[in-house]
């Protein structure tokens, strides 16, 4: 069946006209200013979610409209654009669409969207669309191909790594985590005959040697279209590495807000012991809640030799662990081998190798008295009923004495940050749902600003007292297994059904747990499923713009150093896909605590409409709040007053700069050209809706996550 494709053609009058502007003021040589904020259509769809995510998490202002939602704002002239003193003002930089037409045939929503753009320069993204001749592509009939591109090997063109994806190395991996789900879908095309189509991210066509796009730019009526054909959430590796680009390309490398690759490893316990899982009883002897009369402790702690492997390990991936430290594991063992500790020698010899963070002394649990002749432990209680806790000269104690044995050693540490042993003290369910009271006192009287949490109970970071904690993310290599096999059973008896000889832990919890389908192989199962699994766990982390540090325990580098696969998949594969100019970025936990606190007020700044930003020419104006810190990505040569602004990163530059209430200044290089408004020869055209695109089942809630994440 023909199509009949209808067009509307604009002049250049009557675009000002349509815009409400006044006559006159569209000339080549004037400069508007252009509100640096995103608009974003949503029909609902997880491909316009997840460019939504990427602007929330880089601190970048936009405003969606829900085309699902009754009552929703229209899209017109006066909604678009407006005039501010005279100049004329495109309230958004740059607009996000489902696809290239999600309207209904014949929409002035549209035709203002078209209008609007040409105007003002205004890029389009094509958020997931058909391949078609309006969007610049033959349609996959026309050899090229439509279905599933799971497991698919694509790659950055030329022209992308020369562009808004030069950050990559060239090869864009699409994930196939499961052979019995659909994940990904696209449409793999030609550009069409006469089209001015850039394919700028592309994989082969199956069965055939020729290339089709996956992402590229198609340059019509004066509009540029960022045309994207394959489906994908936010959590997905392709679009993860491909998020910074899309946004970079619709903003021209100008924007509120920052994006970068964070991974940190703390590494809990050092210098102590951690007892070992016992497979026979299943659980871990030493344990509160092991409580088998024939259960003996089994310690596992680090040699001199897992030092100098750990030492070897950073030179060659360039990267620093930091060490979370318990100094009586020192104290005891010279006390139990006539002053000896080989141990304790070699780390202090390589002291300055390490980030340390105090884990408290002993590492005892600073929360509630526990009371562990029940199975789960409970609080303790007074004859009153009221809860038993530790005190707070108790808790200081802990912290002070591990501190002065660190000063001692001479171990370069930050005596303002503190994870404690468990992230006790803090709040855990169901047994503590309140902090200890005498813990933030015990905290302001030993000047910590900072301390770790578990991010698996507590995602959003808050204030202890005058600290501020530090979500960490838990890492599931466990902290009693110092060998493979050891992980193996006992991650299999958490994840395996009753049915299959588990704990039925995963049976019990099922919103938070998926259950095995058979257990793992002792000999196998760690390096085929564990590894990978939380592999592409913490590398969706890193490529999440998230700075939140992951732990393990020094367990994990003794005996056979299990965590080592892991780090290496991470670092490893993150190195194959990004380019030198886009390093991992490896922060110590207080500045890890003061990025996180930025964002929050930020964000806070932004939701509370405190925070106006526009460029008009090569100027970009910023105001904000008195305090808040400002962040955004700039062209490389930008400067604020007489300064450079910012630190190179991804082939751009950006940071944060204080407010200080009056507006912030910067001036960026000549390139990206300043927009202006069209000249009077152009028109913008309207094509039909686009055809309904597959999105596979699962696509929109597939989430890489386990219980303990």
């Amino acid at each position: 069946m023909k199509r009949t494709i209808r067009t509307t053609a604009f002049t250049v009058g009557a675009l000002i006209a349509t815009l409400g502007l006044p006559a006159g003021t569209a000339h080549a040589d004037t400069d508007a200013r252009v509100d640096l904020r995103v608009l974003v259509v949503s029909d609902g769809g997880p491909s316009t979610d997840a460019i939504a995510a990427e602007l929330t998490a880089a601190g970048t202002p936009f405003t969606e409209i829900d085309l699902t939602q009754a009552g929703r704002q229209v899209i017109d002239a006066g909604f678009l654009a407006d005039t501010v003193g005279g100049v004329p003002r495109a309230k958004f930089q740059a607009v996000v669409l489902p696809n290239d037409n999600p309207f209904a045939d014949g929409s002035p929503e549209m035709a203002a969207l078209a209008a609007y753009e040409q105007t003002y320069e205004i890029p389009q993204v094509d958020a997931y669309t058909y391949a078609r001749p309006q969007a610049g592509l033959q349609v996959p009939t026309s050899g090229g191909y439509s279905g599933s591109i799971d497991g698919t090997q694509a790659a950055v063109t030329t022209a992308g790594r020369a562009g808004a994806f030069g950050y990559l190395d060239g090869a864009v991996p699409f994930e196939d985590n499961d052979p019995a789900v659909n994940e990904s879908y696209a449409y793999l095309s030609q550009p069409a005959p006469g089209a001015d189509f850039t394919p700028l991210v592309e994989a082969t066509i199956p069965g055939t040697a020729t290339k089709g796009s996956l992402v590229g730019e198609y340059r019509h009526d004066g509009r540029r279209e960022l045309v994207v054909t394959f489906v994908y959430n936010q959590y997905q590796q392709q679009f993860r590495l491909l998020a910074r680009g899309i946004v970079e390309w619709m903003t021209g490398g100008v924007h509120l807000g920052a994006s970068r690759n964070y991974f940190a490893v703390h590494v809990d316990d050092v210098l102590a012991a951690d007892d070992r899982w016992n497979s026979q009883l299943n659980c871990t002897p030493g344990d509160v809640d092991c409580t088998d009369p024939n259960a003996t402790p089994d310690p596992i702690r680090m040699t001199p030799a897992d030092v100098d492997h750990a030492v070897a390990w950073e030179q060659d991936k360039k990267f620093t662990f930091d060490f979370a430290y318990n100094a009586v594991g020192s104290v005891d063992q010279r006390e139990e081998n006539n002053g000896v500790d080989l141990l304790a020698d070699r780390l202090i010899a390589d002291r300055a190798k390490f980030r340390w963070v105090n884990h408290t002394y002993t590492h005892s649990f600073l929360g509630c008295v526990q009371d562990t002749a029940v199975v789960p432990w409970k609080c303790a209680t007074n004859a009153d009923g009221s809860t038993q806790w530790i005190s707070r000269n108790e808790i200081a104690d802990e912290i002070a004495t591990n501190r002065v044995w660190g000063q001692f050693a001479g171990l370069p540490q930050e005596t303002d940050e503190l994870v404690t042993g468990e992230h006790s003290g803090m709040r855990v369910l169901p047994q503590q749902p309140v902090d200890n009271p005498n813990l933030a006192p015990a905290l302001a009287d030993t000047g910590i600003k900072w301390i770790g949490s578990d991010n698996s109970r507590e995602p959003d970071q808050r204030a202890v007292g005058q600290a501020t904690t530090v979500p960490r993310y838990p890492m599931n290599v466990f902290y009693n297994a110092g060998k493979a096999a050891e992980q193996v059973d006992e991650y299999n008896w958490i994840y395996t059904s009753r049915a299959q000889g588990g704990s039925g832990i995963c049976e019990e919890n099922p919103a938070t747990t998926s259950c095995l389908a058979a257990p793992l192989d002792t000999a196998t199962g760690y390096a085929d499923k564990i590894v990978p699994l939380e592999t592409r766990i913490a590398l969706g982390h890193v490529l999440s713009n998230d700075p939140k540090p992951h732990f393990i325990h020094q367990s994990n580098l003794a005996e056979e150093r299990i965590a080592y696969p892991v780090l290496d998949g991470v670092l490893g594969g993150y190195q194959a896909l990004f380019a030198d100019d886009t390093p991992v970025v490896n922060l110590r936990m207080k500045d890890i605590g003061t990025e996180l606190k930025r964002r929050a007020d930020w964000k806070s700044a932004l939701n509370a409409g405190q925070v106006t930003a526009y460029r008009v020419g090569d100027k970009v104006t910023v105001s904000a709040p008195t305090g808040v810190q400002v962040t955004a990505t700039l062209p490389t040569g930008t400067t604020q007053g007489s300064a450079a602004f910012g630190t190179a990163y991804a082939g751009a530059v950006s940071g944060w700069t204080p407010s200080t209430g009056t507006p912030l200044t910067f001036t960026v290089p000549a390139t990206p050209q300043a927009t202006t408004l069209a000249p009077t020869d152009t028109h913008a055209t309207v094509t039909t809706p686009a055809p309904h695109t597959r999105v596979p089942a699962g696509v929109r809630e597939q989430v890489p996550a386990t219980a303990d994440h």
